[in-house]
């Protein structure tokens, strides 16, 4: 995916930002505490301290098998016991006490992208770093799959600050992924179906500029656990500006192709085809069915988690029977 447009003589351009990037990075118990308190704090008074509409629902214990009726969510659905009784069946669960979430965690090139200071693996970090935090000091645990041209590191389920503050490291001090021909969600999706045991909320945070093949893992995994997409966006990815001739280059394997933006049927190309992909990765999380939030560059990161937070919102409503589920029709 060509998403680095620059002018043709700025070629230093992306070393300097990578070094202003470094300088301002931080350990990562800066980047926390940044974060408890420019974020963490002002959602304490927005959300008023009711975190569990954020994270209800999610840690389940099987408590008994039943018929399907029409508001049920056909994830729960015992497929085993479907085919033999011939007739569908859901799995009803009781809310355990400690909830298990995962972070799954593309950081392959593409995702070190961003069009103005702030980049696609900067939200994500953040992002990731408030949902954690939120779990952790609430008593629940946190695990998370790190994959970048391949899946470098699995951090068992664990609570507490410091297992935020292990995750934050972890981003912050690897190695940039080499060249490649590109990234591959099914190893990261394949290894967390490995990886995770008890029925999880697991969040995928990703572009989902991958190989084609990520949808049937995808679905798999939304079978077992409670699955949210965070599609990582930038501007930029969807409508190019008019900057005359500039240097388009591929994020993960540094080909360089040149473009004429001041043409304005290449442009109109480029955001039909932006379009076309926004429309087939939308119809690939509904039928995997997955909730989907969208975190873009531009985002405030508190607007982004009351968003989620009424996604939780809906989805617990649906999960009570006020509704068809997400993926037959719910939320965006």
């Amino acid at each position: 995916m060509w998403t680095s447009p620059r002018t043709p003589d700025s070629g230093a351009a992306p070393a300097a930002k990578e070094a202003a990037a470094g300088a301002r990075r931080g350990s990562a118990d800066a980047i926390l505490r940044r974060l408890e308190w420019t974020v963490l704090r002002r959602l304490d008074g927005l959300l008023q301290g009711d975190y569990r509409t954020l994270f209800r629902g999610t840690g389940l214990d099987l408590a008994d098998l039943r018929e399907y009726q029409h508001h049920d969510d056909v994830r729960y659905i015992d497929w085993n016991v479907t085919a033999r009784l011939q007739a569908p069946y859901v799995r009803e669960y009781t809310e355990s006490r400690e909830l298990a979430a995962w972070m799954l965690l593309d950081l392959s090139g593409s995702v070190d992208f961003g069009s103005q200071q702030v980049t696609k693996q900067s939200v994500s970090r953040d992002f990731v770093a408030v949902l954690a935090r939120l779990l952790t000091r609430h008593g629940n645990r946190v695990g998370a799959v790190f994959y970048g041209a391949e899946v470098e590191a699995v951090l068992p389920a664990r609570g507490g600050r410091s297992q935020v503050l292990q995750i934050l490291h972890r981003i912050a001090n690897r190695r940039p992924p080499p060249r490649s021909a590109g990234t591959d969600l099914r190893a990261l999706l394949g290894s967390a179906q490995k990886a995770i045991a008890r029925r999880s909320l697991v969040f995928v945070v990703s572009d989902f500029l991958s190989a084609p093949g990520w949808d049937r893992p995808l679905a798999q995994l939304a079978q077992r656990h409670e699955i949210v997409a965070v599609r990582l966006v930038d501007p930029l990815e969807r409508a190019l500006p008019d900057l005359g001739l500039v240097v388009m280059q591929d994020a993960e394997t540094g080909e360089q192709l040149f473009v004429d933006t001041h043409d304005r049927a290449f442009r109109r190309r480029f955001e039909q085809v932006a379009a076309r992909r926004e429309k087939a990765l939308l119809e690939t999380f509904a039928r995997a069915g997955v909730d989907v939030l969208e975190l873009s560059t531009g985002d405030d990161l508190v607007d982004a988690i009351l968003r989620f937070a009424d996604l939780r919102k809906r989805r617990s409503r649906l999960a009570a029977g006020g509704g068809l589920p997400a993926h037959l029709g719910g939320a965006r």
